[in-house]
């Protein structure tokens, strides 16, 4: 007799949750007989307690695999989900599981992924700590919005269903908390159809995992990673432009502010901004690279600039910098030997040959690195 495959995967990410693994398990058996689903209950546990044993006598499928992290725990279970669907939210008896048949019915309406938004429902007092509730979450809600467009009240909810033929696309990478953040942000970039429906949330039963820092870090992170160009690139561009407008004005023109005259002792400043700017540009190039390497990001315009920027033109732009620097540093040579080598400022001179020279070594490193990551990307391909 051919077994029924189930249309709905119910997982449950679960490390140490014995005390509310039970009730979890319980709500979720009612709320499929109650609903007549088709679906199976999938323990996706990394616990060192009694939860895989509560698993085991309970029935539901169990995937014991000892590796540490939220996102790991979630996709060890999407490893072995059957369903055209695929529900998951933690394991710690802080959601609603009665919400099921809701979720789902929003998928066969023909979104992709819908996400609990528990600001939208009923927070039970003392289930969301202060700091998470008023400033975590608002913020990240703010960041999604302007660098994903991604208009979500509650970014970060870990009760989520979406069809399961849009895992290939999302091509999921991240292992921890950060997860969250990557599914949503992958799904806007793949645009597929979120949708955000009203959910309850409870105080969870056992201690908490939750690191409000470590596990902001990770989420703000992997925000940065995938969006470079607004945090380093246009603070880059800025930098190094003023810097350079500035650095060649007090070249050749003196500075007064306020009636005070300056000479040369601003040009150390502009060259700073030029160099920061400078690092800032490849930084925020190198972490689009990163992206597009490890998070195996498309990227069209990467690949073009992989095909053009190679290491001999990087190393031919280094040269030239770098010996247009040595010129300046010449003419300074040359103006001193002709003064009989008597003290003398060239002061100005110095801080441009030095800028160029910097920057020169810079490109060249920059360059080599740039070379070792095509390589790397050549042996993805390759393997």
């Amino acid at each position: 007799m051919k077994e029924e495959i189930p249309e709905i995967s119910i997982i449950l990410p679960c490390q140490n949750e014995e005390k509310a693994l039970p009730f979890c398990l319980g709500k979720i058996k009612e709320t499929i007989l109650k609903n007549n689903l088709s679906a199976e209950i999938i323990v996706s546990d990394s616990s060192i307690d009694q939860s895989p044993e509560i698993a085991k006598r309970e029935g539901v499928i169990l995937v014991k695999h000892n590796k540490d992290g939220y996102g790991q725990a979630l996709k060890e279970g999407f490893r072995v989900a059957r369903g055209k669907y695929i529900f998951f939210a933690d394991a710690d008896g802080t959601y609603n599981f009665e919400e099921i048949p809701i979720f789902i019915e929003e998928l066969k309406r023909g979104y992709h992924l819908v996400i609990g938004n528990r600001f939208g429902g009923k927070i039970e007092k003392g289930a969301m700590p202060f700091l998470r509730r008023y400033i975590g979450n608002p913020i990240f809600s703010l960041l999604f919005r302007i660098f994903f467009g991604i208009k979500l009240k509650d970014p970060h909810s870990g009760i989520r269903a979406f069809k399961k033929e849009i895992l290939e696309n999302l091509n999921l990478q991240t292992n921890g908390m950060e997860f969250a953040s990557e599914m949503l942000i992958k799904a806007k970039k793949n645009n597929l159809k979120i949708k955000e429906i009203p959910t309850l949330y409870f105080r969870r039963q056992g201690r908490s995992k939750l690191r409000n820092f470590s596990d902001g870090w990770q989420h703000l992170r992997l925000i940065i990673i995938y969006s470079p160009f607004l945090f380093f690139f246009l603070p880059g561009f800025f930098l190094f432009s003023l810097g350079g407008f500035f650095l060649i004005y007090s070249y050749f023109f003196s500075i007064s502010f306020w009636g005070i005259k300056f000479f040369y002792h601003p040009m150390f400043i502009f060259s700073l901004m030029v160099l920061v700017g400078y690092q800032l540009i490849f930084f925020a190039f190198f972490t689009k690279v990163y992206s597009f390497l490890i998070f195996k990001e498309r990227n069209k315009m990467l690949e073009k600039i992989f095909k053009f920027l190679t290491i001999e033109k990087g190393i031919l732009l280094a040269l030239f910098l770098i010996l247009f620097g040595f010129l300046v540093y010449f003419f300074v040579f040359y103006e001193w030997i002709k003064f009989r080598f008597s003290p003398f400022l060239e002061t100005k001179r110095s801080i441009i040959a030095l800028t160029l020279i910097f920057l020169g070594v810079q490109t060249f490193f920059f360059s080599f690195l740039l070379s070792v990551l095509s390589l790397r990307k050549d042996d993805r391909n390759n393997s």
